[in-house]
């Protein structure tokens, strides 16, 4: 009798392990839950230079859409610090970082020198504003209005750019990553003090 109750317990176990572990597979949210909780304890911070600016793309061809149709160039945005992320729905890691962005983009969302666009890759505004509504966020969401450069997006998701208020590349990150930690704030305060 002990040794049946002793399997019944292995079944147990071994069905709850295999079970999680789909979870974690086939659910992105799931997925998303235990990625944010890494965030929490210090991984997946983002790497920012001490010398943020690097070069100057040409960003006068790089144009996206919102959802009433407006299109908008990044060339428009010289002068202001521009955050830049791509994202979709269905990536965990894109779902663990959004509470991330979301409260960096609280902290700036009324400073007219930084800009957010959130660009969802599956261009899906439907989808991508039930997302952002769902979760409470109010962050703008983008499709994509012209071809990118390689050196902005490679089609990894996330794909996180910055750029300072001259328009020069300072930041560029794949994979999720913390944007509320004071290391990434700083570093935008940083781009804002830049004056040449």
């Amino acid at each position: 009798m002990e040794k049946k109750a002793v399997a019944v317990k292995k079944y147990v176990i071994n069905g709850l392990f295999i079970g999680l572990l789909a979870l974690l597979l086939f659910v992105p949210s799931a997925k998303a839950l235990v990625i944010r909780g890494l965030m929490e304890i210090g991984l997946y911070n983002p790497e920012v230079a001490s010398k943020p600016v690097a070069a100057k793309p040409d960003l006068s061809g790089i144009r996206f859409k919102d959802a009433k149709g407006k299109t908008l160039s990044l060339a428009d945005l010289e002068g202001k610090v521009i955050f830049l992320n791509f994202w979709a729905t269905w990536c965990p890691p894109c779902l663990a970082e959004m509470p991330s962005v979301n409260k960096l983009y609280e902290q700036y969302k009324n400073d007219s020198e930084v800009v957010f666009l959130l660009v969802d890759a599956d261009s899906d505004f439907a989808k991508s504003q039930a997302y952002m509504d769902r979760k409470k966020y109010a962050l703008p969401v983008y499709n994509f209005a012209s071809n990118l450069p390689e050196t902005l997006f490679k089609g990894t998701l996330p794909t996180t750019v910055v750029f300072d208020k001259k328009g020069r590349l300072s930041y560029r990150g794949e994979g999720a990553a913390n944007y509320a930690s004071k290391k990434f704030v700083d570093f935008i305060e940083q781009l804002k003090a830049l004056k040449n």
